[in-house]
């Protein structure tokens, strides 16, 4: 039996003896009376009677124990062209002031502040300020739409909320104050104050008595001191987008939360206190929350906050240029941002010019990885790349091959096995029952799951149960389909809802776009099922081709239906694709298949709040059309 074995066995075996262990990393006020509360299933709560405060493990602690003058954060704005460095005492006296500021306009224990803010370091320092006071923060991405930002401010009530005057893309800048306007107007909860951050490209105007000016605030600010909350009390509310249009608030706590992101560290990524990690992602998401601000902070690391995108500010060689000039060790993004950069630098010519001796694992996440990404990234950086897999609900890896613990074979297409702490299972759709390994199921987790996976939805429990809980009793329902195989390696495919049915053959979309990808003229693809009268539905797929492809499209379709007809077999019943300038994306890069497929079958759809670029549907509509779909 391996290391990994091991660990694994006995986090299932002795959950107890386990977690208690990985606690002692962790400053506590008071210890728990409670490990793990399980007398109201399936809301299950780790350290129940426990008391601590998140932002003194993650601040206050380290300049205590002898890393005051260590960088605990490193701002890099190649949008902007400005960089900034916060050492651990500086980031420690900001937050102080900020949870001052906070306190003046009356936020306490428990009182929701909502941060609309684009990435600059003043979104970490509100969050960490939230956390300081026992207030529960909820990010809400900056540049949101009005109406979504208003359903939010609903939903949790804040206080007060934390902004600023713009936010950057490249080639324009995008106002908040009017949407934050917008917003409060819409809203029929209403706001006391609005602290708002003037950015020199783009200045606004205040409303006097309810708009106060962050610069004026923080220099008038007394410090405040770290308030003591129960480990069970929320520390956030993440939404994520809910089917029904109304977005589901996922809670997480403080305790069990700083217990697995702390434990994750060293044990999933491998990194020791004082390493540079970089996450590049946006706080507006579950990973800017857990592996931006405050996993690396926790573990005493320094961490890299971007204000910039993989290619166009201004190259696709400006992650090179990040982790050469910061000395990152560690580097974790989504597979969209390799396949941006490999469309742009097919070759990795840029990746040339930069020095990156210290980098020693990349890792994948967000979406699935598909081999070629994952052998182009692995080629040309020339270290382990990690394929892992987690939700916003989790907040942590569900699947990862452990870097820290012992390094699993890879297998292209699967982020390794469950992470120590989770049970995952995949089950047969109708009946619940377990399947056979390698066989397509929903791949859910048993419960209780691990600690900072989610208590409850904000204010919607039983909703919580419902969409969660309820469709294979003493399981989470994930959402995601997929099968393990003979040896526990999990294979996320598609999201449940992905699963096309092809003539009564269940048939996975990611498989397919597993055989697209690998065509050396393709630099992203999507598969979706589309309404078919005789077959129930038929798959069809989106290719955007490399830079540099001068072959005819026909060629290159043609080329594409053969490889799936040769690897997956005429059962698929894959004979059309189009080829497409750019894939629909929510900013976070998750591609929006659901949306493409209502396009396709001429139904009404909802237009995503959280979609990169609106005009990019009337593309995907027009080429649709092209093939006679889309009322084509």
């Amino acid at each position: 039996m391996g290391r990994f074995d091991e660990v694994y066995d006995r986090s299932l075996s002795d959950p107890e003896g386990f977690w208690t262990e990985a606690a002692e990393a962790i400053h506590w006020e008071k210890k728990w009376d409670k490990l793990l509360d399980k007398s109201n299933p399936p809301f299950y709560r780790w350290f129940s009677g426990a008391e601590c405060n998140t932002c003194y493990n993650a601040v206050d602690r380290h300049v205590e124990e002898g890393r005051a003058d260590q960088a605990a954060l490193i701002y890099d704005s190649p949008i902007t062209g400005s960089k900034k460095t916060f050492t651990y005492r500086q980031l420690r006296d900001e937050v102080a002031k900020c949870a001052g500021v906070l306190k003046k306009h009356g936020v306490g224990k428990g009182d929701r502040v909502i941060v609309y803010m684009p990435m600059i370091p003043e979104a970490a320092i509100s969050m960490l300020a939230c956390a300081r006071l026992g207030a529960v923060h909820s990010v809400v991405f900056g540049g949101f739409a009005a109406n979504e930002l208003a359903t939010r401010i609903d939903d949790c009530e804040p206080k007060v909320i934390l902004s600023a005057s713009c936010g950057i893309e490249p080639g324009r800048v995008i106002a908040y104050k009017p949407l934050l306007d917008e917003a409060q107007e819409i809203a029929s909860c209403k706001v006391d104050a609005c602290v708002i951050l003037q950015r020199e490209q783009q200045t606004c105007e205040l409303i006097s008595g309810h708009d106060h000016d962050w610069s004026a605030e923080m220099a008038a600010a007394q410090p405040a001191d770290c308030v003591t909350v129960a480990a069970t009390d929320p520390l956030y509310i993440l939404y994520t987008s809910g089917t029904t249009g109304q977005p589901k608030g996922v809670v997480r706590d403080n305790g069990g939360h700083m217990v697995a992101l702390k434990w994750s560290m060293k044990n999933i990524y491998n990194v020791a206190p004082g390493d540079v990690y970089w996450a590049a992602s946006d706080v507006g998401w579950v990973v800017g929350h857990s592996y931006i601000v405050y996993a690396p902070l926790l573990n005493g690391n320094t961490t890299i906050l971007f204000e910039g995108k993989p290619v166009g500010t201004p190259d696709a060689g400006q992650f090179w240029r990040v982790i050469a000039e910061h000395g990152v060790s560690v580097l974790f993004t989504a597979p969209t941002a390799f396949r941006a950069i490999k469309k742009e630098d097919p070759k990795a010519e840029l990746m040339g010019q930069y020095e990156m001796s210290k980098l020693h694992t990349l890792f994948l996440a967000g979406e699935r990885t598909d081999p070629d990404t994952l052998h182009w990234a692995k080629d040309n950086l020339r270290v382990p790349v990690i394929d892992h897999w987690w939700q916003t609900e989790t907040g942590w890896p569900i699947g990862s091959n452990c870097m820290g613990i012992e390094q699993l074979p890879i297998k292209p297409g699967s982020p390794t096995r469950a992470v120590p702490g989770y049970d995952v299972r995949t089950l047969d759709p109708e009946t619940g029952d377990v399947v056979p390994s390698g066989e397509l199921g929903a791949i859910c987790i048993k419960l209780p799951m691990p600690p900072s996976c989610f208590p409850t939805l904000w204010n919607a429990s039983d909703r919580y149960r419902e969409a969660y809980m309820e469709k294979f009793p003493g399981y989470y329902q994930t959402g995601d389909a997929g099968y393990l195989d003979e040896d526990g390696y999990i294979f996320v495919m598609t999201r449940t809802d992905d699963i096309i049915n092809v003539a009564g053959h269940r048939l996975s979309t990611g498989a397919m776009e597993e055989v697209l990808s690998d065509h050396p003229d393709v630099a992203e693809c999507a598969v979706i099922g589309v309404a078919d009268q005789l077959k129930g539905q038929v798959p069809l797929g989106f290719l955007v081709l490399s830079a540099g492809v001068n072959r005819g499209h026909d060629e290159i379709v043609g080329e594409v239906v053969k490889l799936v007809r040769e690897r997956i077999g005429p059962v698929a019943a894959f004979k059309t694709a189009t080829v497409i300038d750019r894939l629909p994306k929510t900013r976070s890069g998750k591609i929006l298949r659901g949306t493409m497929q209502k396009i396709a079958d001429s139904e009404t759809y909802k237009m995503p709040a959280t979609i990169d670029d609106p005009a990019i549907l009337d593309e995907i509509e027009a080429a649709l059309k092209d093939i006679g779909y889309a009322g084509g």
